[in-house]
C-alpha cells in the first residue's frame, strides 16, 4: 500500500496466526517456519494491523476471515492482470488460432435452412460471394462456441444477442416508422449488413490488441455465421 505522495509505503506485513504465544490467533500446532511462511502473512495498513491484532477483537477477526480477505485480494489482483476480452474479441482471437485453410468443405452439412433462399429473400448482391465463401465454416464455428463456453468465460447467446441488438439499431435507421419494412431492407440489405460489421469492427479496435488482419477475417466469419442464424437480416418464409 502506498501513501498519497505515491512513494511512501504505509502497509505492514501481518501474521494471520500470531508468531508468538502472546499474540492473537496463535496456533501451537505450527512451527516457526510455518508461522513466518507466506501463506500465514497478509499485507495491511497500520491502522487495520492494530485492529486485527487487538486481543479484544480476536473472535471478530478469525483466521478464516483473514484468510478469506487474503484470497479475495489475490483473486482481484490476478483478474486485473488478465485482458478483459469481450465475447466478440474472444471468438476472433480463437478463430485466429483455427486451421481453416485445411477445412473440408465437402464434409460440412449446413441444415439451418437454405442459404440461397435467405440471400434471395433479402436481395443481397455485394456480400453474396463472401457468404458463399465462409458459410462452410458454420459447423466449425458452432464447435468453437461450444468449446469456449466449456471454458466458462464465454456465452454464445450473449455474443449473438449483441449482434442482433446492433442489427436492429442499424435497421431502425433505415426503416424508421415506414410500413414498407421488407422493401426497405431488400433495397438496402448490403449496406445494412456492412453497417453492422462497421459497428462491430469499431468495438474490436477500441477494446482489443488482436492483430488487425485477424480482426477483419474473424469478424467476417462471425458475421456470416450470425447471418445464417438469422441474427442479421430477415429469415425467408417457411415453405
Amino acid at each position: 500500500m502506498v501513501a498519497r505522495d505515491g512513494e511512501t509505503i504505509v502497509s505492514k506485513i501481518c501474521h494471520i496466526e500470531a508468531a508468538s504465544e502472546e499474540g492473537p490467533r496463535f496456533n501451537e500446532k505450527k512451527n516457526d517456519d510455518e508461522r513466518r511462511h507466506f501463506s500465514n502473512l497478509i499485507l495491511m495498513c497500520d491502522e487495520c494491523h492494530n485492529i486485527i491484532d487487538n486481543k479484544d477483537n480476536e473472535a471478530k477477526y478469525s483466521v478464516e476471515i483473514l484468510q478469506q480477505w487474503k484470497k479475495d485480494h489475490h483473486e482481484k489482483m490476478e483478474s486485473l492482470k488478465k485482458p478483459n476480452y469481450s465475447p466478440l474479441s474472444q471468438v476472433i482471437n480463437a478463430i485466429a488460432s483455427l486451421d481453416l485453410d485445411t477445412f473440408d468443405e465437402n464434409g460440412s452439412e449446413i441444415d439451418v435452412f437454405n442459404i440461397e433462399d435467405k440471400i434471395s429473400h433479402n436481395c443481397l448482391v455485394r456480400n453474396v460471394e463472401l457468404i458463399n465463401e465462409y458459410k462452410v465454416f458454420y459447423p466449425k464455428i458452432s464447435a468453437l462456441y461450444s468449446e469456449l463456453e466449456l471454458q466458462g468465460s464465454f456465452k454464445k447467446e450473449k455474443l449473438l444477442r449483441n449482434i442482433r441488438r446492433i442489427y436492429l439499431k442499424v435497421l431502425g435507421s433505415y426503416v424508421g416508422v415506414s410500413e414498407n419494412r421488407l422493401e426497405i431492407i431488400q433495397n438496402n440489405a448490403d449496406s445494412i449488413i456492412e453497417d453492422v460489421e462497421d459497428e462491430l469492427l469499431a468495438t474490436c479496435e477500441t477494446n482489443t490488441s488482436i492483430n488487425q488482419d485477424d480482426i477483419v477475417f474473424g469478424l467476417s466469419i462471425i458475421m456470416v455465421d450470425a447471418f445464417m442464424r438469422c441474427k442479421i437480416l430477415e429469415e425467408p418464409p417457411k415453405k
